[in-house]
């Protein structure tokens, strides 16, 4: 305990990093209440109907992910998931079109070109997106809830969900320039973190009004299992295999420079969140059959969270997105040929054809465990809810919600960290280091 009150004591010491930690508070906090403003025109005393829909099925998870402003019918309601969708889009146009590739290649001034072209495909996104949650609006909701019914109030609550999302992005590049860094991932993590109070106490009040079943003492099982899945998760976030590299000695003048070994530290789970995003996205496709008396049935077996078709076909789906984004992100022949033009070469291994042939096998043999470990934790909040946990906690014994939870957390100690052992302070941790992730 003396040793966390003298850290927080040195964090709060240097000016730079204490402006940062306060700023980035503030515009969460902003982003917390605007969560809470309804879209102008609705009632607020008349949404039960969009909660209920909100905390349940696949509608949950959005909910989540918006902190809850989805089933309040809020002006951020959309969230940053359109965002994130126009972020994963624009990668994947990075790997298959000529243009993006170049833009890839320029360096800040090729990022900024293709942070320009993610914002423009947002739009378009909310704008397919707006009408949509509109319409559900409509079902879910009395004709009294709308104060101004027509056509017109939704083109006008359409321009405010894409005003409050663009916001949110906004204000997400502040944190980014000004605050603690990865601003939309903080903000994703908050939201996430905002339904934790609730879950928790809906899980205890159902545990504590239980007669039968265990009551307080499964409540307490439930957390240690939580903690031992929260540290698995870590250990997939951080685990790295080391590859050693060699570089051959240089004499310039009367300095020798080289002839040390260094580590490429190779990611169990290179692809971090985003197999479980892509697999996500796709097991909502068989909601479109819902509507047809043939498949409905179907539908309804490939759409349920708990159900064990969805989870089989959710796996199998992460493991195989796993191995894709692994491949399309990490270019074994593009690290032996930097390792090559540097110098290097990995101890008993040819440079050249033979080193990207030896680092993509080592790529494929770590990717499986890790794969697998994925998918385990992609289908844990299945596993939950047929033991019985609340579907609101279930949702953070594994899944997006989590690793998402555990990746923004580690980053922003590391940035924390950082800004310590530059002003040669103790870092957090009285031993070791922390490692954060090379993305979400």
């Amino acid at each position: 305990m003396k040793k966390l009150i003298e850290t927080l004591k040195n964090i709060f010491k240097i000016e730079e990093l204490r402006k940062r930690i306060v700023y980035t508070l503030l515009l969460l906090l902003v982003y917390r209440l605007g969560s809470y403003v309804v879209l102008p025109g609705i009632d607020p005393t008349q949404l039960d109907n969009l909660q209920n829909q909100a905390s349940e099925g696949l509608l949950s998870l959005l909910n989540m992910f918006s902190g809850g402003a989805f089933g309040n019918a809020s002006i951020f309601a959309l969230g940053v998931m359109p965002y994130i969708s126009a972020s994963i889009v624009i990668q994947l146009l990075g790997i298959m079109v000529p243009y993006f590739q170049r833009l890839q290649r320029e360096g800040e001034s090729g990022r900024r070109k293709m942070n320009q072209w993610t914002r423009y495909l947002t739009i378009v996104i909310l704008a397919l997106q707006g009408p949509a949650y509109m319409a559900n609006l409509h079902v879910q909701l009395p004709a009294t809830a709308f104060l101004f019914p027509g056509f017109t109030f939704n083109i006008f609550a359409t321009i405010v969900l894409v005003g409050g999302t663009m916001f949110i992005m906004w204000l997400g590049e502040r944190i980014t320039d000004r605050g603690l860094g990865n601003g939309i991932s903080l903000i994703i993590m908050v939201g996430i973190v905002a339904r934790l109070p609730f879950a928790l106490l809906a899980e205890g009040g159902a545990r504590v009004n239980q007669s039968a079943g265990g009551g307080i003492l499964m409540l307490i099982v439930e957390l240690i299992v939580w903690f031992f899945i929260f540290v698995a998760t870590i250990a997939l976030v951080q685990g790295t295999r080391k590859i050693p590299v060699q570089y051959a000695k240089r004499i310039v003048g009367n300095k020798q420079y080289g002839g040390v070994r260094q580590y490429i530290p190779l990611k169990i789970n290179a692809a971090g969140v985003m197999p479980i995003i892509f697999a996500q996205a796709l097991m909502m496709f068989p909601l479109i059959f819902a509507g047809f008396d043939a498949t409905r049935g179907l539908a309804a077996a490939l759409t349920n969270p708990s159900g064990i078709w969805y989870n089989l076909i959710f796996g199998l789906m992460v493991v195989a997105f796993t191995y894709f984004y692994t491949a399309v992100t990490v270019n074994p022949t593009m690290m032996s040929e930097d390792m090559k033009k540097n110098g290097g070469f990995i101890p008993g291994i040819k440079p050249g054809k033979r080193t990207a042939e030896y680092l993509d096998a080592i790529m494929s043999r770590i990717t499986l465990p890790g794969s697998v470990f994925l998918a385990l934790i992609a289908i844990m909040p299945a596993f939950a809810t047929m033991l019985g946990v609340n579907n609101q906690f279930a949702q953070f014994f594994g899944g997006t919600s989590l690793l998402i939870l555990v990746g923004v957390i580690l980053d922003t100690l590391q940035q924390i960290e950082s800004h310590l052992l530059m002003r040669h302070y103790d870092g957090l941790m009285k031993t070791g280091r922390l490692k954060g992730r090379t993305g979400m």
